[in-house]
C-alpha cells in the first residue's frame, strides 16, 4: 500500500497525476491531504488519519517547510521507504527515516513507474 502525503484534487497537480499512474499500474494507494475530495473515486483523507493497514511506501508531496508536522506520522507509520518527490528533499526527514529503520529514496514517483522501478 501506497499512502500520498499531500494529495490533492487539482488534476494539474503532480500528487494527483502520481495517483491515477499508480491506480493505473495496479497499485493500492490511500490518500492524505489537507484538500477535501477525491481522486479517480479514491477520497483524500485529511489531517494524520490512523489507518488499519500496513503502509510499504509513502510518497511525498509535500514540502520542506511543513514536513515537520507530519514526522512523527510518518515514522509511525514504519513504511519500508519513503519517497522525496523532486522539491521535497530534506535533509532532517531523510536521517529521521534512516535512525528508524526506512529507506529514503530521492526520485520521483512518476518516473520510477515509467521505468518499471517503483
Amino acid at each position: 500500500m501506497t499512502l500520498v502525503l499531500g494529495a490533492t484534487p487539482n488534476p494539474s497537480r503532480y500528487a494527483n497525476i502520481a495517483t491515477k499512474r499508480l491506480l493505473r499500474n495496479g497499485h493500492e494507494v490511500v490518500l492524505v491531504g489537507i484538500k477535501k475530495g477525491e481522486i479517480d473515486g479514491q477520497k483524500i483523507l485529511n489531517g494524520k488519519p490512523d489507518l488499519e493497514t500496513e503502509i510499504d511506501t509513502v510518497t511525498l508531496y509535500v514540502g520542506p517547510r511543513h514536513q515537520p508536522e507530519y514526522y512523527d506520522y510518518l515514522l509511525r507509520l514504519k513504511p519500508r521507504r519513503i519517497i522525496f518527490n523532486p522539491g521535497t528533499e530534506n535533509a532532517e526527514l531523510i536521517e529521521l527515516a534512516k535512525e528508524a529503520g526506512i529507506k529514503p529514496v530521492v526520485a520521483c514517483t512518476l518516473v520510477m513507474l515509467s521505468t518499471g522501478e517503483y
